[in-house]
């Protein structure tokens, strides 16, 4: 079966038509072999986790802290993350993971879609600067991809990963890309996961809010769609160079 990486969409199996169950003749049904291994695989790929995070599991999720306060931070949002995990399909309610760069968001978001995917969940992994990128390089008229083949999987995957939500510098084009991508899961009652640097509430006034980022409309809606989590920690990457003796970047 032919897949497109980039695609959601695995192609419908020609043995069960993605019942599950294939027909042996003169015996019944059997579980059908698209069940297999191979269509997990299938799956992991289409999911499009860079490559950076394809090893992010619940069982590698070793963050460096340097306080009780953090280390509780971070071991609430993994409970949660698993959570979903459990509860799913049985929710509605996605995650909004906020907190500082290097204290494990995306790990965990990763680690909660990998562990759907087990599940047979078809999943999509956006980093959201990239996702605009896509859309954005589809009004180019030598470009082959359209901006609809660009967000059909976005809006489909049962599961979706938005990554670094309010990253990019909220232009009047990037909030209504952000609105109608939200809007259109939370009407269909698409789970989904975010992570942003940006908090409700940073320590240093002179910081932007995640409000600031997305606007007052956009993170009402978030708080409906999601659990909110924030997550504290040192920077682990920091730590990680500090130790191999390289200078930090």
């Amino acid at each position: 079966m032919a897949l497109d990486s980039r695609n959601l969409h695995l192609a419908v199996c020609e043995h069960c038509n993605d019942t599950g169950w294939e027909l042996v003749e003169g015996k019944g049904v059997k579980p059908c072999r698209c069940r297999s291994v191979d269509r997990r695989a299938q799956m992991i790929e289409a999911a499009h986790i860079p490559k950076r995070y394809e090893n992010c599991a619940f069982d590698t999720y070793q963050p460096q802290n340097s306080s009780m306060e953090f280390q509780l931070s971070q071991a609430q949002a993994a409970l949660a993350a698993k959570r979903l995990v459990e509860e799913y399909p049985n929710t509605e309610v996605g995650l909004l993971m906020l907190g500082p760069c290097g204290v494990g968001k995306t790990h965990l978001a990763v680690a909660t879609l990998k562990a759907l995917l087990n599940k047979g969940i078809p999943c999509l992994f956006y980093d959201f600067r990239d996702l605009l990128k896509e859309i954005q390089d589809s009004y180019n008229s030598e470009s082959k991809m359209t901006e609809l083949r660009v967000l059909d999987p976005v809006y489909q995957a049962d599961v979706l990963v938005l990554d670094e939500l309010g990253a990019s510098k909220p232009t009047d084009w990037v909030r209504d890309t952000m609105t109608q991508i939200i809007n259109t899961r939370y009407n269909d009652k698409k789970v989904t996961i975010f992570t942003s640097n940006y908090l409700d509430d940073p320590a240093n006034a002179a910081e932007e809010t995640l409000t600031d980022r997305v606007g007052v409309r956009l993170r009402s809606r978030l708080h409906e769609m999601c659990k909110t989590i924030t997550v504290k920690g040192d920077d682990y990457r920091v730590k990680i160079s500090q130790t191999r003796g390289r200078k930090t970047w």
